[in-house]
């Protein structure tokens, strides 16, 4: 069964916090409360990258999710297709919130256009391991290590160093 909601936002700060919120009611409301709580911080980082460093005055971003087989797909679709995202250091004043994305997200990377536009996605698998089980397939666990503590920073993929696309398929 696939699922799918779309929704237009304006470049605002209230519109990021927005997006986070209508996407963790859908969310519920698809029946999928075990991904609340990853899918919520990554839709803040992603639209938060949207209104800060990709805003265009009077060009909307977009929200998209879509649960299809087994993953949801977050999707965030600006009209900067010529800024592409850059995983920061930890300490940097920039970049910090794709080490949240990559580290809680499966899967996550750009799609460049059409032209003006960059769609930045991450996804999340459905089936999450039983606790103390990485082979078992519950999923109503939740057992998804999310925190940050004790891990070394992720190291960005070389072709967002260099200013390219990332992208995880």
């Amino acid at each position: 069964m696939n699922q799918r909601f779309t929704v237009l936002l304006s470049p605002t700060p209230r519109a990021a916090r927005l997006a986070r919120l209508l996407a963790t009611e859908q969310l519920r409301s698809w029946g999928h409360p075990f991904l609340l709580d990853e899918a919520a911080h990554i839709v803040a980082e992603l639209a938060a990258n949207a209104v800060t460093h990709a805003r265009v005055p009077g060009r909307d971003f977009r929200l998209g999710l879509c649960v299809t087989g087994d993953a949801l797909r977050i999707e965030v679709t600006d009209a900067r297709g010529d800024r592409m995202p850059q995983v920061g250091p930890a300490e940097a004043e920039s970049g910090r919130g794709l080490i949240l994305v990559e580290a809680l997200a499966d899967r996550w990377g750009v799609d460049e256009g059409p032209l003006p536009r960059k769609t930045v996605w991450a996804e999340l698998d459905l089936v999450r391991p039983a606790p103390g089980n990485p082979y078992s397939g519950d999923p109503d666990a939740n057992s998804k290590d999310t925190s940050l503590r004790g891990k070394e920073p992720v190291q960005a993929h070389p072709a967002l160093r260099a200013g390219g696309v990332h992208s995880h398929r």
